[in-house]
C-alpha cells in the first residue's frame, strides 16, 4: 500500500482527485447540469489521477484508486435522509 505521509504532493494530489470525483458525481446526478459541464468535471478528474504514481507496473492502477473511485460513485457522499 502506498503511503501518502512520505510524499506530500501525491497527497494533495489524491485530495483533490478525491474531491473532483465528488464534483462529478454530485453533477452528474443533476439533470440540470449540461453534459459538457459533466465531462469537463470527469476529465478533470482523470487528469488528476494520470499525475499519481502506479501501483505496479505500467498497466496498473494508480494509488489511491479505491478511495478515488468511490468518490466517483457517490460512495463518499453522506446520503441525504
Amino acid at each position: 500500500m502506498y503511503d501518502f505521509n512520505s510524499n506530500a504532493q501525491a497527497a494533495k494530489i489524491q485530495g483533490l482527485s478525491v474531491q473532483a470525483g465528488e464534483l462529478f458525481a454530485d453533477l452528474y446526478r443533476d439533470r440540470s447540469v449540461s453534459s459538457e459541464t459533466v465531462d469537463n468535471a470527469l476529465e478533470a478528474y482523470k487528469s488528476l489521477r494520470r499525475m499519481l504514481p502506479r501501483e505496479g507496473g505500467v498497466d496498473s492502477r494508480h494509488v489511491g484508486a479505491t478511495a478515488a473511485h468511490a468518490a466517483t460513485q457517490g460512495d463518499l457522499i453522506p446520503k441525504r435522509v
